[in-house]
């Protein structure tokens, strides 16, 4: 499933769930690999899993200098790391850039990572966050959403909710996104856009991940509200 399709999906929910409850479980039980994209990232893995044991050698080498083995994990996450900050900045150029720079400060500063309470692509992740913060504060610049590159959702095809959605262009999607407050856009980016867990976002915001069910469950209602009248 596209990216965009799995942030209408969640849009979907809430404009057909009322009840905070019944939208939180709707949420977790759509929340699998088959609904959040993941460009190679993925949710946070299981320690018995193998796919976790490879990331973990493979950072155990980098740390002790291994450059190919940073490749890999360069190759691992950087399509999840680009996708955060393009969709935060709107310029590919800038994202480009912005991606680089996150593996450049995370080969530095590779030897103080601890998988303490935080996985590597989580960490990435928060390099990236600081980044794009750093940059809005320098330059004083406002995001802008490159709608013509930005593809269109999946609208299924019954229901109420979802011709509503089929009259919500991405353009009108992503500035209701933009519009959030910080931590939820942030959220919102991360969990449907990026594709990382619940724990993975929690690790990258610095957030409890009762916290962040919390977050995601305010940026869904606040996104359901910001659909134009006209189009409910």
């Amino acid at each position: 499933m596209e990216h965009v399709g799995a942030l209408r999906i969640a849009l979907s929910l809430a404009l057909r769930l009322r009840d905070d409850r019944s939208l939180q479980v709707a949420l977790a039980v759509a929340d699998s690999p088959a609904y959040a994209a993941s460009g190679g990232q993925g949710p946070a893995p299981h320690d018995d899993d193998p796919e976790a044991a490879r990331l973990r050698a493979l950072v155990d080498l980098a740390k002790e200098g291994d450059a190919e083995a940073f490749g890999q994990l360069y190759d691992h996450y950087v399509t999840g790391i680009f996708r955060f900050i393009y969709y935060r900045v709107g310029s590919r150029q800038l994202a480009e850039d912005l991606t680089s720079e996150t593996f450049v400060r995370g080969l530095r500063a590779i030897q103080r990572f601890s998988w303490q309470g935080k996985d590597f692509g989580a960490w990435l992740t928060t390099i990236a966050r600081n980044l794009v913060a750093d940059h809005f504060k320098s330059s004083r610049s406002r995001l802008e959403i490159v709608t013509e590159t930005i593809p269109e959702g999946l609208t299924p095809a019954s229901g109420p909710e979802h011709e509503v959605l089929a009259h919500v262009t991405n353009e009108i999607l992503f500035a209701a996104v933009r519009a959030l407050p910080d931590e939820q856009r942030d959220c919102i980016l991360m969990r449907f856009i990026q594709g990382l867990s619940i724990a993975q976002t929690a690790a990258a915001i610095g957030r409890s991940e009762g916290a962040i069910k919390q977050l995601q469950l305010r940026a869904i209602r606040n996104l359901a509200r910001s659909v134009p009248a006209e189009v409910r």
